[in-house]
C-alpha cells in the first residue's frame, strides 16, 4: 500500500470518530457547539491523530481502540489554534483558507469554544483512563505535553519574544514546547499503550516537531495561497523563526539534518517503520 493511500486510512478512520464526536457537542446557547464544530470540521491534515494511529500500528497494536485518546489529541490542537488567531495573540484572520473562528463568531466566542474544547478533550482523557493504568499514564502525558511546562509554555514564550532579538537557544525552546510536546505526545502516548521504548519515541517526535515547525516558519515566506494563512505574518509581526535567526539557506540545511536525524531514529525503530519514514520526508517536502 502507498503513502497516500495509508495516510488516508488513518486521516478517514479519525474524521468518522470525530464526525460521530461533534454530532454530539449540541449545547445552549446553540453557538457554543457551532463554533467548536467550526473549527474542528474546517479541514487539515490531522497530523497528530494519524501519528497516534500509525504509531500503534508500527507496535502491532489495536489503533482503532484508542478514539477517546485520538480525538483528545484533536481538541486539543484546535483550541490551540483558536486562541492563536485571536488578536491579543497571533491576530490571524483566516486558518485553513477559512475565516478563523473569531472572525465568524466574534472574539468572546472564540476564547469560550477554546475553554469548550480543551474541557471535553479533559473529559476525553479521563474515559480512556478509565480503561486502566497504561490509559492512565498516557492520559497523563497528553495533558502535560499541552499544559503550563508544554504548549502553553511554548507558546508563552513565543509572545514574550515577539519583536525582541533573541537567538538558538531561545527559538528551539519554543520549537520544542509550542510544537514538538503535540507532536511527541501520540508518539509516546502510543510507545506506554504498547510497552515500547518511550525515550526513543519521545526523541522522534521532538524532532519531527522542530522539522515541522521549521518547514512552517520557511513556508510562512515562500508558500502561496494553498497555505490557507496570511502569508508574511511571521515577519510582519516580528516573531522569532528559523528565519530571523538564521536567514533562509542555514534554515533549509537544518530542515534537511533534522529529517536526516528523524530517519536514524526511525530505524531504530522497534516496530514496522516505512510509513513514518515516508511522513518524515512528506513533512519536509510539504508546500502547505
Amino acid at each position: 500500500m502507498s503513502f497516500p493511500e495509508q495516510y488516508e486510512i488513518y486521516r478517514s478512520q479519525f474524521e468518522e470518530e470525530l464526525q460521530a464526536e461533534c454530532a454530539g457537542l449540541n449545547f445552549h446557547p446553540q453557538v457554543l457547539g457551532e463554533s467548536m464544530r467550526y473549527s474542528l470540521l474546517v479541514g487539515g491534515k490531522r497530523i497528530r491523530p494519524v501519528l497516534f494511529y500509525a504509531a500503534l500500528a508500527s507496535f502491532g497494536a489495536d489503533w482503532k481502540a484508542e478514539r477517546e485518546l485520538a480525538l483528545a489529541l484533536e481538541c486539543i490542537h484546535t483550541y490551540s489554534l483558536i486562541h492563536d488567531d485571536l488578536p491579543a495573540m497571533d491576530n490571524d484572520d483566516f486558518r485553513r483558507g477559512k475565516p478563523s473562528n473569531h472572525k465568524k463568531f466574534g472574539e468572546a466566542n472564540a476564547i469560550l469554544a477554546g475553554d469548550a474544547l480543551l474541557s471535553h478533550a479533559c473529559e476525553l482523557m479521563l474515559a480512556a483512563a478509565e480503561k486502566g493504568k497504561l490509559h492512565l499514564r498516557a492520559a497523563r502525558r497528553l495533558a502535560a505535553a499541552a499544559g503550563e511546562r508544554g504548549m502553553v509554555a511554548g507558546q508563552s514564550e513565543d509572545l514574550l519574544l515577539t519583536g525582541k532579538r533573541a537567538g538558538e537557544k531561545e527559538l528551539f525552546s519554543i520549537y520544542r514546547r509550542k510544537t514538538g510536546e503535540l507532536i511527541a505526545a501520540p508518539l509516546v502516548m502510543a510507545a506506554i499503550l504498547s510497552g515500547k521504548d518511550e525515550a526513543r519515541a519521545e526523541r522522534l517526535g521532538y524532532d519531527l516537531g522542530a522539522l515541522f515547525q521549521l518547514t512552517d516558519d520557511i513556508l510562512d515566506e515562500t508558500g502561496g495561497a494553498e497555505l490557507g494563512k496570511t502569508r508574511g505574518k511571521d515577519r510582519e509581526e516580528g516573531k522569532l523563526t528559523c528565519l530571523s535567526v538564521f536567514g533562509m539557506e542555514k534554515s533549509l540545511r537544518l530542515a534537511d539534518e533534522t529529517a536526516r536525524r528523524c530517519e536514524k531514529t526511525l530505524s531504530e525503530w522497534e516496530g514496522e517503520n516505512s510509513f513514518l519514514t515516508e511522513l518524515v520526508r512528506n513533512i519536509r517536502s510539504r508546500n502547505k
